[in-house]
């Protein structure tokens, strides 16, 4: 049976889009292990149509044969959710040679794009069109649309534009099945019935496959300013957030924070990069700030520096320099984009990614800084993320003594359970833009509500009751 398929979906998709381990120079590991590296599987074969036809006639197949599937973008999930399991019967799915932008309606605000279009050149697409698509995040040079719906990607525009979902139309989705829904109407009013659109978002891959969508364009802002403040607490970063929304109202485009030894592993391990008021010790927080105006430049600084003379007043910023220019901006935000790849410098590390209502932000992590350090002594907490939306990634690095990889491999169900007990305690999610995928997904039981869990099972039994679509991921049936 394997040989037949193989032979089939070779005559679907062509003998060189379809490859195998039988091939002794051939390569799996880019679409085999996870981009963390932490996990690594053994495809089947790896199968690359060019059009949603010969996905449904791969699906098709697949399904015939009993064979799973694993739908895959750019690989650069972090939960573990695209890459086969170890049995070496799994099929990956990539869709990285549908990568075509099929149609910009500019009187609709509106681009199609297939699921393996780069984020990062559909936002230059639109940029050259003289208009914006909001999505921004750090794996936007290789990370597909397709990828980003599946996982609901968040990023650094949340605050004003919202996760993916709130980004997208409609959506063409190939079904477990192999049928195709077309549902690309771009339409913003659409009440006849279920919502088929919201999911298949944030599913996973797990009960079929976005082979395309229609996305929601915006005028691109006149001038866009970038601020970097020094706040004494999180409690002042909270004040400060709120005076943003009051002085920029939807100017407000982005609001980040970031712990002084977050930025301490950017200054010790980039030293080329400028970090504002490093070692100040009024500064035990940077607080990065994006207002994006849509009259003039003049009208957006006179905004920012109104904010930031009301925050000075209050007394919840200690210092604060605005961007003189593109160059600046750009500079402050490769210093905050920069935090995941110091602490990956720094070594082995336990990866949190958690939302929780803004207003209580500062009392969680003053309460579980101290359980964890209390818990063990001398673990060292990386606090960064967008606290405009309540989403943290809420790290913990080994003592600076210790032995990396064996704190890993003793700690990190720990730790887990509990940073996640906490987010419990505090009404917050254990997953806020990363997904599920199967590193949390034997977690997920114990944090979400069992009627919430049963219904998704019933979705899943429904949509794909073989359980071919990316088996073993999101939640267990």
């Amino acid at each position: 049976m394997t040989t037949a398929l193989i032979a089939q979906l070779q005559a679907i998709v062509g003998t060189a889009q379809v490859l195998t381990h039988d091939d002794p120079a051939t390569d799996l590991s880019a679409w085999e292990q996870d981009w963390r590296r932490r996990s690594r599987g053994r495809a089947l074969a790896v199968v690359r149509p060019a059009n949603t036809a010969e996905v449904a006639a791969v699906v098709k197949a697949c399904v015939a044969a009993g064979a799973p599937i694993v739908p895959q973008g750019g690989n650069t999930g972090l939960a573990v959710g695209s890459i086969p399991d170890e049995s070496g019967r799994q099929v990956v799915l990539s869709l990285t040679r549908m990568n075509a932008v099929r149609q910009l309606d500019p009187d609709n605000l509106t681009v199609t794009v297939e699921a393996g279009c780069i984020l990062q050149n559909l936002q230059t697409t639109a940029e050259q069109a003289g208009y914006l698509f909001p999505l921004s995040l750090a794996a936007e040079g290789s990370c597909t649309i397709g990828g980003n719906l599946g996982t609901n990607a968040g990023g650094t525009q949340v605050l004003r534009y919202g996760n993916t979902r709130e980004l997208c139309l409609g959506l063409e989705v190939v079904t477990a099945q192999g049928e195709v829904w077309d549902g690309l109407s771009g339409l913003r009013k659409d009440n006849t019935g279920y919502d088929l659109r919201d999911l298949f978002i944030g599913s996973e891959g797990t009960l079929g496959i976005i082979t395309a969508a229609t996305l929601k364009l915006y005028p691109k802002p006149a001038a866009t300013l970038t601020a970097w403040a020094a706040v004494a607490s999180l409690d002042d970063a909270v004040t400060l957030l709120g005076l943003a929304h009051q002085h920029l109202g939807a100017g407000l485009t982005g609001f980040e924070v970031m712990s002084q030894f977050a930025l301490s592993l950017v200054g010790k391990h980039m030293p080329q990069l400028r970090v504002p008021f490093l070692g100040q010790d009024n500064a035990p927080y940077g607080v990065l700030l994006e207002n994006s105006d849509s009259e003039s430049e003049t009208h957006a600084r006179e905004r920012f520096e109104a904010l930031l003379e009301t925050a000075f007043e209050q007394g919840c910023v200690q210092d604060a320099v605005v961007a003189e220019n593109l160059s600046q901006a750009h500079q402050l935000w490769h210093v905050r984009e920069s935090i995941p790849l110091a602490q990956a410098e720094e070594g082995l590390n336990i990866k949190h990614d958690i939302s929780i209502p803004v207003s209580r932000i500062p009392a969680f992590c003053a309460e579980t800084d101290a359980l964890l350090q209390r818990e063990i002594p001398g673990v060292r907490l990386v606090n960064f993320g967008h606290l405009g939306d309540g989403n943290l990634h809420y790290n913990v690095q080994a003592p600076a003594d210790g032995d990396a990889k064996a704190f890993l491999r003793e700690q990190e169900d720990r730790v887990n359970t509990l940073v996640y007990d906490q987010v419990s305690r505090y009404a917050g999610s254990i997953s806020a833009e990363h997904g599920v995928g199967s590193l949390k997904r034997d977690k997920l039981p114990h944090y979400k509500s069992p009627v919430a869990l049963d219904l998704m099972r019933a979705i899943k039994r429904a949509l794909d009751p073989q359980n071919l679509m990316n088996p073993g991921r999101v939640v267990k049936v």
